[in-house]
């Protein structure tokens, strides 16, 4: 029996690829790189895998017409047209709850870097300036108030560290949570008035594409702290630069931009602001938890059985 043909959108890592290989007849981005290739098998391809980055617009679904499913290994699939595939009866999936921990881990490790100045310190002690006094002092974490743009899976992990600091915790999400034992505010602008860091951990996409704007960031003020580890669109990343420059917010933690790799010069040359390569999952043992659930949701595809992770139809 011939293997089942998927196109691959994306570049994936080996321990996701090798699985797939051994099980399907994989097209690598050949809709990017082999006109001619794709042509040939577009008709064949019934399923469509890639990374948390992937795009897959209307266009590309309308020139697979044998496409049952699409598989994304990331909690992110804000690149794919999902009504565009519900529409045409293809589920996706994607990978929730397996990166919880790290995403979260790494949004107090921003917190923490940022504030107490932690990459500063570092070149403070390998260039020698030790020698000529101490670092000015820093920012203070414990007791301060945290606030979460969009209290989820991930968020409620955020929030669960951030009670061994002391912190008093408020969030703002579509909804209310009743059963969340935190203070919630209807708008991230009201939250931000409160909060002494401003945690975004919100999906993206259209509906919270610069959620964060020059309001939010004006009541968020001169001694709040924004942190990301959601998506890039989510923050209006001029406003941003604007106000870390003119002091209207005090610093930032980045784990994501708007035109990944591209990040600004702006933030790259200023001292208040801690960037890293959205690497919120970036473990060994997560990414391959992640690449697993993502080949399970295709091999259950495949085999007819339910679907360990789909996007819900009320995305």
């Amino acid at each position: 029996m011939p293997k089942p043909d998927i196109l691959i959108v994306s570049k994936l890592p080996p321990f996701l690829m090798a699985p797939l290989q051994l099980a399907y007849t994989v097209h690598d981005r050949i809709h990017e790189t082999d006109a001619a290739a794709f042509s040939q098998a577009a008709p064949r391809i019934r399923a469509i895998a890639g990374g948390g980055e992937s795009r897959v617009p209307r266009a590309l679904m309308d020139q697979l017409p044998a496409l049952e499913m699409i598989s994304v290994m990331g909690v992110g699939y804000d690149g794919v047209d999902v009504t565009a595939a519900l529409e045409r009866r293809v589920p996706v999936t994607h990978t929730p709850g397996v990166l919880n921990e790290d995403v979260a881990d790494l949004a107090i490790g921003l917190m923490l870097s940022v504030a107490r100045r932690i990459p500063q310190a570092d070149q403070y002690v390998r260039t020698g300036q030790w020698l000529n006094g101490p670092m000015p002092l820093a920012c203070k974490v414990s007791g301060a108030r945290l606030g979460i743009v969009g209290l989820g899976r991930i968020g409620q992990a955020i929030a669960d560290r951030a009670r061994a600091f002391n912190m008093s915790i408020a969030y703002t999400a579509r909804h209310q949570k009743p059963d969340a034992p935190y203070r919630y505010y209807a708008s991230a602008q009201a939250l931000a008035s409160e909060a002494d860091f401003l945690v975004l951990v919100t999906p993206g996409g259209a509906g919270t594409r610069e959620l964060v704007n020059a309001g939010v960031l004006k009541a968020l003020g001169p001694k709040g702290y924004l942190i990301n580890v959601a998506r890039g669109s989510v923050v209006d990343q001029s406003a941003l630069v604007d106000a870390l420059q003119k002091g209207l917010i005090a610093g930032a933690g980045l784990d994501v931009f708007e035109d990944e790799p591209n990040v600004p010069a702006a933030l790259r040359a200023m001292d208040n602001v801690v960037l890293t390569p959205h690497m919120a999952s970036a473990t060994l043992q997560t990414r391959q938890a992640m690449a697993d659930l993502a080949a399970a949701n295709l091999h259950a595809h495949f085999a007819s059985q339910p679907l360990l992770s789909p996007v819900p139809e009320c995305h």
